[in-house]
């Protein structure tokens, strides 16, 4: 890029909070579904009457009530105003009908604990409007509809996600993920925001897998057991770009330990189909072999869990690059409760890990910021890429690595790096103005990286930025971004003794 260039989607709104309406007003893909529910909803017997219903969800300003046993409380069934004005007045329903003839039975679920995200993804699958927030025994928390969680419908993705919930076989997904990255690449050009730009990526980006597992899972004969397919990484994060390769695994439950060869042995060339699948979709295979295929990370529960905590127990520098990898884990397709209750044990075993969080910080300190003390850049010395820095080695890693350490030890759930930031935050008492800045700046070099692998057809400079070829301002921005990471490393720094 050279001087003149305008870099359009760096607009001067990224300059100051690097967003766009879209971004402001969404809601963290991460955050608990527990602090986004809005107030308790309509909760009514299933003998109340439509009279009796519409009345309360009038009084109350709702567009929905839940219908529940009245001895335990659990859920039966979800009624909105919509369509009991259709009934009524359409279908020859009665005021005084039972509600229970016109709910909906079976509603969806979900657990009150679980992503934003998560729930998202779910409502855009069934093409429902509401959930049902539950809490662990399957009492009902909370509703949240489709006006609590904007975002994945944003940037006219109602084609997309057709396309790809109609695509019944492998050519009709490849076509529907790369229109996906073709608009994807159209809304980062228009300007929209990074965090944005990467919840809606990664929404359609977990549709299309879901859709691929789908498809692979109905030419195998699957073990009758709990299993589930799960992402780490920058998909784990939810901050997948335009280069970013496979990383996954699966957690299966077997009935009994001596079952758990067998059952790997069936699960493995179902996970081959479908890395071989998204591979063919542009998501490229793992280099280093993380993938579901390879028989070392298709474990069962036992197994993980055994695997992480040899990792917690002795921090080897193998075992801390697999932590900044395995470690940022989310469930994609299947059994979640397996994954949530390894993430919950993960994150007990982590806060008193202290050695491990200790020399995972400073594996975070090797990584200086590529400027010098007269704020000048400093560059690697790449033979094949000289006068260039890496912005996912020497950038984005400068904010994602600290984020994880003070994560695990303060026992956030979220693996998005900004998500971590702004809850670390919370846990650590920094102003939230202080924290705004730390995650504008990450975003900073996110654009920086996203605009370059629009550009670059070789994936080993996808991530590479030569500073003379940005305009003046450009250069003093991505300046004051990784003066900002140096600061970011200081406070890990000073914290490490108290790990």
């Amino acid at each position: 890029m050279s001087d003149t260039d305008d870099f359009s989607s760096m607009n001067t709104l990224d300059t100051a909070s690097l967003g766009t309406g879209l971004e402001q007003t969404g809601v963290a893909d991460q955050a608990l579904l527990r602090t986004l529910a809005r107030r308790r909803p309509p909760v009514l017997p299933p003998a109340a009457t439509l009279r009796d219903t519409l009345y309360q969800i009038s009084q109350r300003q709702e567009d929905a009530a839940v219908i529940a046993d009245e001895a335990s409380g659990l859920p039966l069934g979800l009624v909105t105003l919509r369509e009991m004005l259709h009934v009524i007045s359409f279908e020859g329903a009665g005021l005084d009908d039972p509600v229970a003839a016109h709910m909906i039975g079976a509603p969806l679920t979900i657990a009150a604990d679980s992503p934003a995200h998560r729930a998202k993804v779910l409502m855009t699958k069934r093409g429902a409007k509401h959930l049902l927030l539950v809490e662990p025994d399957g009492r009902l928390f909370g509703l949240v509809g489709q006006a609590d969680l904007l975002g994945l419908r944003a940037g006219g993705a109602e084609a997309l996600i057709e396309s790809i919930g109609n695509a019944r076989d492998l050519p009709a997904m490849t076509q529907a993920a790369d229109q996906v990255r073709r608009r994807g690449a159209d809304l980062f050009r228009s300007g929209m925001g990074v965090e944005a730009l990467c919840q809606w990526m990664s929404g359609l980006s977990d549709l299309i897998a879901m859709r691929v597992i789908e498809l692979m899972e109905d030419e195998f004969d699957l073990p009758a057991v709990p299993w589930c397919w799960l992402v780490f990484g920058s998909e784990g994060r939810l901050e997948q770009t335009f280069a970013t390769d496979q990383d996954n695994g699966l957690i299966f439950l077997p009935p009994e330990p001596a079952a758990t060869e067998d059952l790997r042995a069936d699960f493995l060339p179902f996970a081959q189909a479908v890395n071989e699948a998204l591979h063919r979709c542009g998501f490229e295979r793992c280099r280093g072999n993380i993938m579901a295929s390879n028989p070392a990370w298709c474990l069962s529960a036992d197994e993980w869990r055994r695997r992480f905590a040899d990792w917690l127990a002795e921090p080897t520098p193998e075992a801390l690059v697999n932590g900044t990898i395995f470690f940022d884990f989310r469930p994609l397709y299947g059994s979640f409760e397996m994954a949530d209750q390894l993430r919950a044990w993960l994150l007990a075993q982590a806060r008193t890990a202290g050695r491990f969080l200790h020399n995972l910080a400073e594996q975070a300190l090797t990584v200086v910021p590529p400027i010098g003390w007269a704020g000048q850049f400093s560059y690697d010395r790449n033979r094949d890429f000289p006068h260039t820095i890496d912005l996912k080695l020497q950038g984005a890693r400068l904010f994602v690595d600290p984020a994880r350490v003070w994560a695990l030890q303060h026992g956030i759930w979220s693996t998005n790096t900004a998500e971590r930031l702004r809850a670390c935050a919370v846990s650590q008492g920094r102003s939230g103005s202080d924290t705004a800045v730390e995650i504008e700046n990450f975003h900073l070099i996110q654009r920086f990286r996203i605009n370059q692998q629009l550009q670059s057809a070789d994936l080993a400079a996808v991530n590479r930025v030569d500073p003379d070829d940005l305009n003046e301002l450009h250069r003093l921005l991505l300046k004051e971004a990784f003066k900002q990471a140096k600061r970011l490393q200081l406070r890990l720094r000073q914290q490490q003794l108290l790990f």
